[in-house]
């Protein structure tokens, strides 16, 4: 053999290697002692990190979030909610000026870093607003691990934006992104996101938390509380137990999980029930008038574990809780933060549906959010839709969950203020702007490929992205990797023109005649997004036929789908912008015609879809 070719194949075999070893996720595990003056809304803290590098690079320096360092004016987040104005986040602002910008002195959220140690080494570190840099004092080789010591204390900030003291509904202290964490490590290098208001990721990560507090107090969290019967309103036999400053220690633990966090109120109370085959729930919330439904969506709180353990993969951990606290709805590990105060069962269900789904995306397939909020938030909505349009039928059955989030969709982009769902989350210029293209276009992004690939493709695929990922960190490549294998379709197009773009489907039916034993039809394609077309027509007997006019770009066909089944015929080209057919039913025939009568297809002008045969 000739040596220099040799020498190739060596090098393309090394390459290639490298390639099936590149997957990879780093790993921590905390210990924190944490040390609480309610009074005075500050605490005390010091925490072990074992933190293991399963990276192949050396590393030099890692990275903290600090995000209570946010909260106070003048800061990042204070400038980005000023530059946006009535534009960004209205939680945020008021009449378009920063809420952030009045917060006085003794509440502006702080995170003072005492010192930290590696192996018991004192590092140098420097604070950049809500990153904190740490150049090791021994480099962290590939598949090695190594320990940080630090000490801290902290203010909790006004209760501006998910954490913070005494929220509107009266909560004491909400207790989330309330720690320095250490900074997720990937292909991508560090995920060093200033906090200005949005999204957040980390890596997997065991936590081992004491919490010491006045006795009073009832801590809702995402984890195990593993001394119930020495603490306050667990255990209806507790003895709680307190030290000579009348303080309680609470003990909670948790298992691969990528934040702890939680809230302390003197009047929560807690129920609880347990989801069969499934996690057991927790309620921690001030019980009133006001929180009257709390006990009724128990049932389908329970139906929603057992609806998403069924259709889209099996939930984790052993409990989950929903905690009244926060500004609105936020999820973390194992546990949620939302305002208990709702004026409908059906609110507040929606609000849990919406919170509990984001175990499955922002918890156990832990995308990057910051940096692919549409994947965390959209798939959520997806599957909110799913599970609300079971829990609570419609007045008028439909077979289409999504109708509502379509509608709005086309709605918004009349606007014409749409942001491409590609950007990163803290990076959108229009608050409105973002919820579209994170909640409403990632939540279309698979209804549309339901529609494309046919639903039970998109089903298994989704139930396939779960088994091969879960607690992984997946991509949308990962995704649409499983969607194309699975489907046999290439699916590249739509993703680059659906995430990347905010081009838009429009398709019409441009002339229909009629012969004596056929029609001829000719549709248009007015929009920028090429796509498949689902035709079909009711006939006078009232029976529906449908017909599949595939795109070229997929290279394969639907095979089938839940709307029934249909006749394939030539597909379209995408660089064509008419297409013409011919069916074997003549005018007598037909009662109607047209594009979509699933009603799935994002087309922005439905309206000259359908024709109504007279």
């Amino acid at each position: 053999m000739n040596k220099g070719f040799l020498t190739v194949l060596i090098f393309v075999f090394g390459i290639l290697s490298a390639q099936q070893k590149a997957y990879y996720q780093q790993s921590a595990k905390y210990q924190m002692d944490i040390d609480v003056d309610a009074q005075n809304f500050t605490y005390s803290g010091n925490q072990t990190i074992t933190y293991t590098n399963n990276s192949p690079d050396e590393l030099n320096v890692v990275y903290f979030h600090l995000y209570w360092n946010a909260f106070k004016p003048g800061s990042m987040m204070d400038q980005r909610v000023q530059n946006q104005g009535k534009n960004g986040d209205s939680r945020l602002q008021s009449n378009g000026v920063s809420r952030l910008a009045s917060i006085p002195k003794n509440e502006e959220g702080a995170q003072n870093i005492h010192w930290i140690k590696q192996n018991g080494k004192e590092l140098k570190f420097e604070i950049q607003e809500t990153i904190m840099k740490v150049v090791l004092a021994t480099p962290l080789k590939p598949n090695s691990s190594t320990t940080f010591t630090m000490e801290w204390d902290a203010v909790i900030p006004q209760q501006i934006r998910r954490s913070g003291r005494n929220n509107r509904e009266g909560i004491d202290m909400t207790m989330t992104q309330w720690y320095p964490k250490i900074a997720e490590y990937d292909y991508d290098g560090w995920a060093t996101f200033d906090y200005v208001g949005r999204e957040f990721h980390a890596p997997f990560a065991d936590f081992d938390v004491s919490i010491k507090i006045d006795k009073d107090y009832v801590i809702g969290a995402g984890g195990n509380l593993d001394n119930p019967s020495e603490v306050k309103g667990y255990d209806a036999n507790a003895n709680p137990k307190t030290d000579n400053k009348n303080k309680a220690t609470w003990k909670w633990t948790a298992k691969n999980m990528l934040d702890f966090a939680w809230a302390a109120d003197r009047d929560y109370t807690v129920d609880s029930f347990t989801v069969l085959d499934g996690p057991k729930v927790y309620y921690v919330y001030q019980k009133s008038d006001k929180t009257k439904f709390w006990d009724e969506s128990k049932p389908h709180v329970t139906k929603f574990f057992q609806l998403m353990n069924a259709s889209f993969g099996r939930y984790v951990y052993p409990s989950y809780s929903f905690i009244q606290g926060g500004d609105g709805g936020m999820e973390y590990g194992m546990c949620t933060m939302i305002l208990g105060e709702s004026r409908s069962l059906e609110g507040l269900v929606g609000l849990m549906v919406h919170e509990g789904g984001h175990s499955w995306n922002q918890q156990i397939m832990a995308y990057n959010e910051s940096m692919k909020p549409w994947m965390d938030e959209g798939f959520t909505s997806y599957y909110e839709s799913i599970v609300m349009h079971q829990l609570f039928p419609p007045t008028e059955p439909t077979a289409n969950p999504f109708v509502g989030s379509l509608n709005g969709y086309r709605n918004f982009v009349k606007r014409g203020i749409e942001e491409p769902a590609v950007w990163f989350g803290d990076h959108h210029d229009n608050g409105t702007a973002y919820s579209f293209a994170s909640y409403v276009k990632g939540e279309l992004f698979l209804v549309q490929l339901g529609y494309i690939m046919g639903e039970q493709h998109l089903s298994s695929t989704m139930k396939e992205f779960y088994n091969q990922w879960k607690l992984k960190h997946p991509t949308d490549r990962d995704l649409m990797h499983i969607a194309q294998k699975i489907s046999g379709m290439d699916l590249k197009w739509f993703q680059n023109y659906w995430i990347n773009t905010i081009k838009t489907i429009d398709y019409a039916v441009k002339e229909v005649k009629y012969d004596k034993n056929s029609t001829t039809i000719t549709l248009e394609n007015k929009g920028q997004v090429p796509m498949p077309i689902d035709f079909s027509i009711l006939t006078t007997d009232k029976k529906v036929v449908n017909y599949q006019i595939p795109l070229n770009m997929t290279h394969e066909w639907k095979k089938k789908d839940i709307y029934g089944d249909f006749k394939t015929l030539n597909y379209w080209p995408w660089t064509q912008k008419e297409y013409t057919f011919t069916i074997p039913y003549n005018k007598s025939q037909i009662s109607a015609l047209g594009i979509d009568f699933s009603q799935r297809l994002a087309d922005v002008n439905p309206e000259d879809n359908m024709v109504e045969v007279k």
